[in-house]
């Protein structure tokens, strides 16, 4: 036994995993502040939604000096960011007002974007309405506070002439050569920003409350309430880390947007799993609920065997905490779509997509659909369905790998998973393929 576990160690040691661009520590800190913003929530009751808006800023702020002062995150280089010589503002101020130029027109299509749209000012699809309640109120903060940011950033940056630059020297008319390229990806960097934040903002306040509202003595006597309780606060961190994810696109954090998506099958692949174009909502063409109890399916199907919902209920949250880790692994990186570093530690050493993997189990667990309150073609119908929007998270995977694929550290990454992921070994030993370690 020792000489196979010097073996392991020795073939860990020859196959070393490529450097994570997020250290554990830094999602460590995040867990700590929010834990403990948590526990103060919970202790007075405090379950509003700009409760659950600290609960973000407790998370945030941990990380952020921890990427800071332990990590150094902003001394990469991979910031673009040369802190030891700043150049005379005077030469970079022309630079900025035109970058200010394109932010601010990309800010006012946003604006109008959300004015447009009927369905954020509604709450057919969750609290759209509160997350432009908080845009309206960031978005003069965030005005005037570009200004100095801009003029301060551009004397340190090594090439400020970024997409912002060139909308705003397309805008302009400026005689100046514009990178077509850097203009797109700086539209479509803002472009899903827009939509997944407002999207965030919109679900956290119902998801802190939920679980701020939570009866201890009830849910310990209840196996079906505590599994239900402990997975929503696994909802809870998800959603705390991914908005703060959203919110941190900075340079000297090395946190920005390297880029986005370019394929538009990546965008569908995203955009129909999220409203208001989701098509596994209710009454959608890949709604897969009726003729089943949903989520609740396996408490409904199982109850009277406290023993098989006590085993169920542990998968569900133990699925639901491996998909909140995926997130934390991300530190305040996360976001869909987008190129902002590759991640290879914590269940990333595991698995290329951990997230997608544990939601779609927890999915085909809960909802149990091969029973049905109704009739057999019921059974079949939902099954089929979840069949198929499991197939939209493998092809929302696959998007995401041809894209990041352009990266060689995500190439390197991908090959050494393929090697010594747990997961893509295990499918590799049903399909009765080899795995070569080098």
């Amino acid at each position: 036994m020792f000489h196979d576990t010097a073996l392991a160690r020795a073939a860990k040691a020859a196959d070393p995993r490529p450097v994570s661009a997020v250290s554990t520590g830094c999602g460590l800190a995040g867990l700590g502040g929010l834990f403990l913003w948590v526990a103060i929530a919970r202790y007075y009751g405090m379950d509003g939604p700009y409760a659950a808006l600290v609960n973000i800023a407790a998370c945030a702020l941990p990380m952020v000096l921890w990427a800071v002062l332990v990590d150094k995150v902003h001394r990469r280089a991979s910031t673009g960011i040369d802190w030891s010589t700043p150049k005379p503002w005077r030469e970079t101020l022309d630079v900025s007002l035109t970058k200010l130029a394109g932010l601010w027109a990309t800010w006012a299509g946003i604006a109008l974007i959300y004015g447009t749209g009927r369905f954020y000012w509604s709450n057919q699809w969750g609290g759209f309405p509160f997350a432009m309640a908080c845009f309206g109120v960031a978005a003069p903060l965030l005005l005037v506070g570009s200004i100095p940011y801009v003029l301060w950033i551009d004397r340190r940056l090594v090439a400020p002439k970024d997409g912002a630059w060139a909308l705003g020297a397309w805008l302009m008319g400026l005689d100046e050569p514009i990178d077509r390229e850097a203009l797109y990806n700086h539209l479509r960097s803002w472009g899903v920003k827009a939509f997944f934040l407002a999207f965030m903002l919109a679900v956290v306040p119902p998801g802190f409350a939920g679980f701020i509202h939570g009866n201890v003595v009830e849910v310990l006597h209840n196996p079906v309430a505590l599994a239900n309780w402990l997975i929503g606060f696994m909802f809870v961190i998800d959603c705390a880390f991914a908005t703060a994810g959203y919110i941190l696109t900075f340079r000297p954090l090395d946190s920005h947007i390297r880029s986005a998506n370019p394929f538009a099958a990546a965008w569908m692949a995203a955009l129909i799993c999220y409203p208001p174009f989701t098509l596994m909502a209710e009454n959608g063409p890949l709604d897969y609920h009726p003729g089943t109890y949903g989520s609740d399916g396996w408490s409904v199907w199982f109850a009277g065997h406290p023993v098989v919902l006590v085993a169920i209920g542990t998968v569900l949250v133990g699925l639901t905490a491996i998909y909140a880790w995926a997130t934390v692994a991300f530190g305040f990186r996360f976001s869909n779509l987008t190129h902002r570093g590759i991640l290879t530690h914590g269940p990333y050493a595991f698995s290329r997509h951990p997230a997608y993997l544990s939601k779609n189990l927890f999915w085909w667990i809960s909802t149990v659909p091969v029973l049905t309150t109704g009739s057999w073609l019921d059974a079949v119908r939902a099954t089929i369905l979840l069949g198929v929007v499991s197939g939209v998270y493998y092809w929302r995977a696959k998007t995401e790998e041809r894209y990041l694929g352009m990266d060689p550290t995500y190439r390197d990454y991908s090959e050494w998973i393929e090697r010594n992921g747990l997961v893509p070994r295990f499918f590799a030993w049903v399909g009765g393929k080899r795995t070569v370690r080098v």
